[in-house]
């Protein structure tokens, strides 16, 4: 878990317009938030030594490169040793069709968002990767109708 940074308002600016336009040149941001061009690279190297900012990114729509369905992958492993929670880590890791995976609480182990070109890509996936592999003991789908809110991060 990465230590807790001391933000002000100068990073706090700078986060929020990075996370909306990744690519603005630093003299851009550093005339919208008020600090010279040098302080403001400054800050974002700063930014991402301290582990705030991992990355950047181009946002990609799915459906525009044929992937139009997205279901709600949740399930459930026989047993939650150790090896089969890295077994099935490592084995999903390997599916693209797999965009997010998460170790959960509660009845079900893991939550997968899936992205297929179709239902049909989707009923191969399931039947032909998730349910072979082992430990997996149940599996609920669930497909979104709309999303209502999307975001790359909480905003600070």
């Amino acid at each position: 878990m990465p230590e807790t940074v001391t933000l002000d308002e100068f990073d706090i600016r700078i986060l929020r317009i990075l996370r909306d336009e990744a690519r603005i040149a630093v003299q851009d941001l550093s005339e919208r938030i008020g600090l010279s061009p040098t302080p403001v690279a400054r800050r974002i190297r700063n930014l991402e030594a301290s582990g705030i900012i991992t990355g950047y990114a181009a946002m990609i729509d799915e459906a525009a490169l044929g992937y139009s369905v997205t279901v709600f992958v949740s399930v459930k492993l026989d047993r939650q040793v150790d090896q089969a929670l890295a077994d099935f880590e490592n084995a999903i890791r390997d599916c693209p069709e797999v965009v997010d995976c998460w170790l959960m609480t509660g009845n079900r182990d893991y939550l997968l968002r899936v992205v297929t070109d179709g239902l049909a890509g989707f009923e191969e996936f399931l039947t032909g990767r998730l349910t072979r592999l082992p430990a997996v003991s149940s599996i609920e789908s669930s497909i979104p109708l709309r999303r209502v809110k999307a975001g790359i991060s909480r905003q600070p």
